[in-house]
């Protein structure tokens, strides 16, 4: 993915999630609609996750310097972080709170088909950003499903965008419904249950999204497609007899640190080492573009200490 991390799809979801969150907020004070409430709290709580997301972005974009070495590409993985748990969990405990307020003193609402128009145009605004960040997802989804997608794409910010879009898409169906029934029947309890049900789908897509973020944030090694175009770049280059092991790592959504021991001949003299190793290097970069950081131990052959049991370890060829 890209070092923009879906700028279009992010730009496009806080756009509408802005304009939404103001204009429930006023359904809100015209009608004493809970859900509109919730609501209204989800689009805001939304909008600073884009906020975040593109900060987190521009943060990532720093040069690397003494204290920070390998850069600050993380930096999008630790807004991402933060998106996902604090700003979800606080919008759904706000919900839920607020729908337990309601069952406990529900009224009927005022002006109601001003809350359902609202909710009409905010499901027609939510599903043009869902689709925005449908079509800004697409070319890295490849053929896996979109829940593959979610969980092994190594930039955080379309991720996000998707599941929250999601999230607010059913959140107004939830919405729609508790106003819907309590128009209907004048019960209030309808329109708390219907908070409820928006508190609690925003805590179940905060777990969702920290799950994944943290699993980015401790540090993930390249996918078993990346991993097989490495391997296969070491084991076309004619002098390499075996790869000894190799450990790969994310340093950022963009950059790929590759390390390896990597058993030469043992009368290669020092220029052709290195030239084995930049050949190698350029290999690798042309087959995964965001390996960037490589660094490659040359060593020798010995089957005794090769064959030992290691998990990190892969044999590419045996000496001839």
């Amino acid at each position: 993915m890209s070092a923009s991390g879906g700028s279009k799809a992010i730009l496009a979801a806080m756009g509408a999630n802005l304009g939404i969150a103001l204009v429930k907020f006023l359904a809100f004070l015209f009608s004493g609609s809970s859900s509109m409430l919730a609501e209204s709290v989800h689009s805001l709580a939304d909008t600073a996750n884009q906020i975040l997301l593109l900060v987190g972005g521009r943060r990532a974009k720093k040069k690397a310097d003494a204290e920070h070495p390998f850069g600050y590409g993380r930096a999008r993985y630790l807004y991402a972080f933060v998106v996902s748990i604090i700003l979800f969990t606080i919008g759904g405990v706000f919900s839920i709170y607020e729908g337990i307020e309601k069952l406990q003193h529900p009224h009927p609402l005022e002006n109601a088909w001003l809350p359902l128009l609202v909710l009409a145009i905010a499901i027609v605004l939510e599903g043009f950003s869902l689709r925005t960040a449908i079509v800004e997802s697409r070319p890295f989804k490849g053929t896996g499903t979109w829940v593959q997608f979610v969980r092994r794409a190594k930039a955080p910010e379309l991720p996000v965008v998707l599941l929250e879009d999601t999230a607010a898409l059913t959140g107004l169906v939830f919405a729609g419904l508790g106003v819907g029934l309590t128009a209907l029947t004048g019960n209030g309890v309808f329109d708390a249950i219907g908070t409820l049900l928006i508190g609690l789908l925003l805590v179940v897509v905060a777990i969702i999204l920290g799950i994944e973020t943290k699993s980015l944030l401790i540090g993930e090694g390249a996918n078993p497609e990346d991993v097989t175009r490495i391997r296969d770049a070491f084991n076309a280059h004619p002098q390499v007899e075996a790869l000894i092991h190799m450990k790969t790592l994310y340093l950022g959504p963009d950059e790929l640190l590759v390390a390896a021991k990597v058993a030469l001949p043992r009368a290669t003299r020092l220029p052709e080492i290195a030239s084995a190793i930049n050949t190698i290097e350029s290999d690798i970069r042309e087959a995964v573009p965001q390996a960037r950081t490589i660094y490659i131990e040359p060593d020798i052959y010995i089957p005794s200490a090769a064959d030992a049991p290691s998990t990190d370890r892969i044999i590419i060829k045996s000496a001839d």
